[in-house]
């Protein structure tokens, strides 16, 4: 009986894996980027606080990460060139984006900052305007000012900006994202949610 199931069940499996790889093709709804897969796997989304597609992405990006297989790294990855305002500025908002990871509200915190900037229409000048973001959102002041000019943050600033450095030939514009450093997804305008969904799994499982 038992092998009878496994038959039955690899049967299906089969099918469906043949229907993804006929669904999503080469070309039209994925670039290959690299000749090798990253050693881990991962997915980079590329955004910016200051784009508003990707403020109405991110619950897209909750999404993708919600259905991603567990051995796979969802990661955000914040841009610096938006023409929006300085890079100096925008690299303040990266470390924002990191002290929020540090404190585990990266959801409730990244919101704040999207929505400061596109629901609110305020600006944000530096540093200064982060920190008042995150005080009203509940975080005691001096523990954002020793977490963002902390050894650790600033570390993760670098990393992130090699990051982009690394795929910013094919970065030209945000959200973007990037799966196991080898294939770039291409959303078409007839895809639904749960299309882009099925694709960045369907890529993330790919090497």
């Amino acid at each position: 009986m038992k092998k009878i199931l496994l038959l039955l069940s690899l049967t299906l499996l089969i099918p469906l894996q043949s229907y993804s790889q006929e669904k999503w093709r080469e070309g039209t709804h994925y670039k290959v980027i690299a000749q090798q897969a990253t050693e881990k796997k991962e997915v980079l989304e590329f955004f910016s606080f200051w784009c508003p597609a990707c403020f109405n992405f991110e619950p897209m990006a909750k999404n993708i990460k919600s259905k991603l297989p567990d051995d796979v790294e969802f990661k955000k990855v914040h841009v610096n060139f938006m023409g929006s305002t300085s890079a100096a500025i925008q690299n303040d908002a990266t470390k924002a984006m990191l002290v929020a990871r540090e404190l585990k509200k990266s959801l409730q915190l990244n919101q704040a900052i999207f929505k400061h900037i596109h629901v609110s229409r305020s600006s944000i000048t530096g540093i200064k305007d982060l920190r008042n973001i995150f005080v009203v959102n509940g975080v005691e002041p001096e523990k954002f000012d020793k977490i963002m000019s902390s050894f650790g943050v600033n570390s993760q600033l670098q990393m992130n900006n090699r990051l982009i450095e690394k795929y910013r030939k094919h970065v030209n514009g945000v959200p973007n994202l990037i799966v196991n450093g080898k294939y770039q997804a291409t959303f078409t305008r007839d895809m639904t949610q749960d299309e882009i969904v099925d694709l960045v799994v369907f890529l993330s499982n790919k090497k």
